[in-house]
């Protein structure tokens, strides 16, 4: 039996180290790897502390048409859904770190959901478990 996963996924930002540093206060995200490629271009994923079976690949825009798309990956959709076992914990991590919502938290049939932007304007879903 064969066995298939998404593993990683590139995410546009304008600079690595902005970028790990947001993702790393507002989300609690770790580091995974940081490998310099020379050049100016590195290898930089990042992952939920204690899930590091996916990660993002924070991808430096390179050009002008990779710029236009930094914060705009999903053509203004949500893009990113982050689940947690700690609404209200992540929640307020997220409002401490400057994170933009578009609303407040409201319960749905799958959990408590938040849409929220991060540093560069992508819209995520923090998903918590049903109250």
């Amino acid at each position: 039996m064969m066995h298939r996963r998404v593993a990683q996924v590139a995410l546009l930002v304008r600079d690595y180290d902005e970028a790990i540093a947001w993702y790393a206060d507002a989300l609690g995200f770790v580091l995974v790897e940081d490998t310099d490629l020379g050049g100016g271009k590195r290898w930089v994923r990042i992952a939920p502390a204690g899930d590091a079976a996916f990660t993002l690949l924070l991808a430096r825009a390179a050009n002008e048409r990779q710029l236009a798309a930094v914060g705009d990956q999903h053509g203004g959709r949500v893009g990113w859904f982050l689940h947690s076992d700690d609404f209200a914990r992540d929640h307020a991590r997220l409002a401490a770190a400057g994170a933009r919502f578009d609303g407040p938290p409201r319960h749905e049939a799958y959990g408590t959901v938040v849409v929220f932007s991060d540093l560069y304007g992508n819209r995520w879903d923090l998903i918590g478990p049903c109250a």
